[in-house]
């Protein structure tokens, strides 16, 4: 049982995630060692993958850098995350046995009955992709005999619920995009043709990677789409001062704990999906940080802005950057920028030359 300061679980955290002051110059290297970027479209300042890459390589990054890699295959979208596509093997015995292993829960019955009742469909889109390739979902005829019902975020979007569900089957993956639409296409022509990793092993390796990742994670967490925020039994068990769970921690990032000077921060404008903070319970254990993605409260609500992005500096959160790229107008208007406590006037002059940064690289002007 390792037993952890909080800033030395926050500086594992921070190094985990490539935010420490070596920066990174290769951006497939970066998304390996990350293990995903979340695909986001909004874009009040850039789409979150690219917001992301810039937090870690800074002004040399350059967007067409991930699109290449997007569109050469290296890089492949699964559940609505770019991840490399080596690690689609890590998932395939999953697809296999959709909805999943053993005794089937209410939930995953249902929608395994759903899918049946819709089985027509399903051999339609897959006859359609075969002959015609990549498509829209728009170009599918919804032919679904039972319709999908939710609490409404899905109602009377069949055929996306279906495609959503053929991925996890294994059948469909995402073939690159057509303006806003995802284009699909048949996944033994989007996957690499390498044999599965077996289930229970992929699920070991998958915990592995993501705790390396993250640094330090909880062993269990409610289920979050996408990727999980815990990490099952990977690493060493761990605790960390002022909290109550046991964590978990990846040794690997222990060795030099106890040299102070071995830490190297630097200031960076994240994402609000950044992993960093993605896990809301874990950012306000080990960082005490206060905050919500906005974008969906009314705007009478929002204490900090529509798209915050938090401040990170050293192996602290310390405050958001409320700012939103217009354009049109050909600048990166910056409405507010909120400090958490007093900041230096070093820290001040750090952020404002991060969102320099940020301008200079969107290739707009910064208006405050």
């Amino acid at each position: 049982m390792h037993e952890l300061t909080r800033e030395q679980a926050r500086r594992i955290a921070v190094r985990a995630q490539l935010l420490d002051a070596p920066r990174p110059t290769d951006l497939l290297a970066a998304v390996r060692h990350l293990t995903l970027l979340q695909v986001e479209p909004t874009a009040a300042v850039a789409p979150s993958a690219h917001v992301v890459a810039w937090s870690r390589l800074g002004a040399a990054y350059r967007t067409s850098v991930l699109d290449d890699l997007v569109a050469d295959g290296s890089l492949v979208e699964l559940h609505s995350m770019l991840r490399p596509a080596e690690d689609l093997a890590l998932y395939r015995a999953e697809m296999a046995v959709w909805p999943g292993a053993g005794e089937l829960t209410e939930w995953q019955a249902d929608l395994a009955g759903w899918v049946e009742a819709n089985d027509d469909t399903r051999r339609d889109i897959l006859a359609q992709l075969h002959d015609e390739g990549p498509c829209t979902a728009r170009e599918m005829p919804d032919t679904t005999l039972v319709p999908w019902r939710s609490s409404g975020w899905n109602d009377d979007r069949n055929v996306r619920r279906l495609l959503d569900m053929m991925v996890q089957r294994g059948e469909v993956a995402v073939a690159g995009a057509e303006g806003r639409d995802k284009l699909w296409d048949l996944a033994e022509r989007v996957y690499p043709d390498e044999p599965p990793v077996p289930l229970e092993e992929a699920f070991r390796i998958r915990g592995e990677r993501r705790l390396r990742a993250l640094g330090i994670a909880r062993l269990r967490a409610t289920v979050s789409p996408g990727e999980p925020n815990d990490v099952g039994p990977a690493g060493e068990e761990a605790t960390v001062e002022g909290t109550r769970r046991t964590w978990r921690v990846d040794p690997a990032y222990l060795e030099d704990l106890e040299d102070t000077d071995a830490f190297q921060g630097r200031t960076a404008l994240l994402s609000p999906l950044d992993r960093l903070v993605f896990d809301r319970k874990r950012m306000a254990e080990l960082f005490d940080f206060d905050y919500q993605l906005e974008m969906y409260k009314p705007v009478a609500k929002r204490r900090w802005g529509y798209w915050a992005l938090p401040v990170l500096h050293g192996d602290t959160l310390v405050g958001k950057v409320d700012a939103t790229a217009d354009r049109d107008d050909g600048v990166l208007r910056v409405d507010a920028v909120h400090e958490d406590g007093r900041w230096s006037r070093a820290l001040r002059e750090a952020v404002d030359g991060e969102i320099a940064s940020l301008g200079r690289w969107l290739g707009l002007v910064v208006e405050r």
